[in-house]
């Protein structure tokens, strides 16, 4: 019949189809199956591989600059200030002329002085030449032994009244040279408290101007005693070892820059403060451009020592646990990865100092670990950090790990062992 032959071919149709679709589902399963795993299904995680270097112990501590020499210009004799002589907020010379105070009644003491002085050494010649000629007739008795005694007493007087009236008139001129006020020290001067024409008394509480030595300059920064019992404990078990006599120090300003010049530790403070545990440092930094001035805030960078076959990890790679514990997470040789409890001594620029917890040729992960869990499969990826920025500046080409590759390796030995099996 008509209608039975169509539908007959029209099933058969259908079941090309549907047995021409299930070929091909099967032979693409067995395709994949023929393929190794893909390793895009593994998260891909940056890491940095770890090796032991010997790395300079620093300890960056806060403080302020503080002037090398400071001085408080003040009047050593009374008057009326005539005239300023230097320029507020200039450089000043030891020994230079500030200020002028009115000389006259100075002037007028010193030279009554001399005067003074004149009188005495004009006396001395006559009481000397009194007592040779009594001298003489002494021997003549036409003097009396009393009369000599006189006279010599009289010259011995001259000549005290001599000494006395040149100590006067030294006075009457040092008071006079005080009218002139001069700078004590070298330095930078500040503004001028008092202006011409006021009146200024001898030892005045109110300092005229001050002048602060800026080059070089002083920074002085606290230290906790702990970390210095730290420090010396690790110098004894040989942990640190200590770069010599003269320790280096380096200043980072308030703007985040590092000063160009590098200074030294002048001394500690052989007392520690009961209040706040710490004891006092002072470093010394050349200064020649001025750029430093007295009361800024600076982070001193002080090199301790250097610690020998440590690790450094980047302080992105490092976070902390409920406990407050410093972690980190690792891939091993297989792409497993694990997390490590770090034993964190300190910071070295954008890195910590380990001591324990890594071991030589660790991959820390230092980008992705939010995607990956202790046990899982990750891909690492080796990164180059950069020292000053923290920032990550390179990265290489992602590499399989050994357990992949192994795997991989099977997979494509199969299909030829079953093609081969098959003929």
């Amino acid at each position: 019949m008509p209608g039975q032959s169509d539908q007959n071919v029209t099933g058969f149709r259908v079941r090309s189809f549907g047995l021409l679709a299930l070929f091909l589902v099967l032979a693409g399963c067995n395709a994949q199956q023929g393929k190794p795993p893909a390793a895009a299904a593994r998260p891909e995680v940056g890491v940095v591989t770890l090796h032991p270097q010997s790395v300079a112990v620093t300890a960056e501590l806060s403080g302020r600059t503080t002037a090398s020499l400071s001085a408080d210009v003040r009047p050593q004799v009374g008057g009326i200030i005539q005239s300023r002589l230097f320029d507020e907020g200039g450089e000043v010379k030891a020994g230079q002329a500030l200020y002028q105070i009115d000389p006259a009644s100075y002037q007028a003491t010193y030279d009554s002085a001399i005067a003074a002085q004149q009188k005495a050494d004009a006396a001395v010649p006559s009481a000397q030449a009194k007592v040779e000629r009594y001298q003489g007739l002494i021997k003549q008795n036409a003097v009396s032994k009393q009369d000599l005694d006189d006279a010599v007493a009289s010259l011995a007087q001259a000549k005290a009244d001599v000494a006395s009236a040149k100590a006067s008139a030294d006075t009457a001129r040092i008071n006079l040279d005080y009218t002139k006020i001069t700078a004590p020290i070298s330095g930078r001067i500040g503004k001028s408290s008092l202006t011409p024409g006021a009146l200024v008394t001898a030892s005045q509480d109110t300092a005229l101007a001050t002048i602060r030595t800026l080059d070089p300059i002083n920074v002085d920064v606290s230290q906790s005693s702990t970390n210095l019992l730290n420090l010396r404990q690790a110098i004894a078990d040989g942990r640190v070892k200590l770069s010599g006599t003269n320790v280096s120090v380096k200043l980072k300003l308030d703007n985040g820059t590092t000063y160009t010049h590098t200074g030294k530790m002048e001394f500690a403070e052989a007392n520690v403060d009961q209040t706040t545990g710490t004891f006092a440092l002072r470093a010394q930094f050349p200064n020649p451009d001025r750029l430093l001035l007295p009361g800024m805030y600076v982070r001193a960078v002080v090199e301790e020592g250097v610690a020998q076959n440590s690790f450094v990890v980047p302080q992105r790679a490092v976070t902390r646990n409920a406990k407050g514990a410093a972690t980190a997470v690792v891939v091993d040789a297989d792409g497993k990865v694990g997390e490590r409890a770090l034993g964190v001594r300190s910071s070295v620029g954008n890195n910590w100092l380990v001591e324990t917890g890594i071991a030589d040729g660790d991959r820390v992960v230092v980008e992705g670990s939010q995607f990956v869990r202790a046990g899982q499969s990750a891909t690492p990826v080796e990164v180059t950090i950069d020292d000053v920025t923290g920032e990550i500046k390179e990265r290489k080409q992602a590499a399989l790990p050994q357990s992949d590759l192994a795997e991989a390796a099977n997979h494509e030995q199969k299909p030829a062992s079953d093609a081969s099996a098959k003929n």
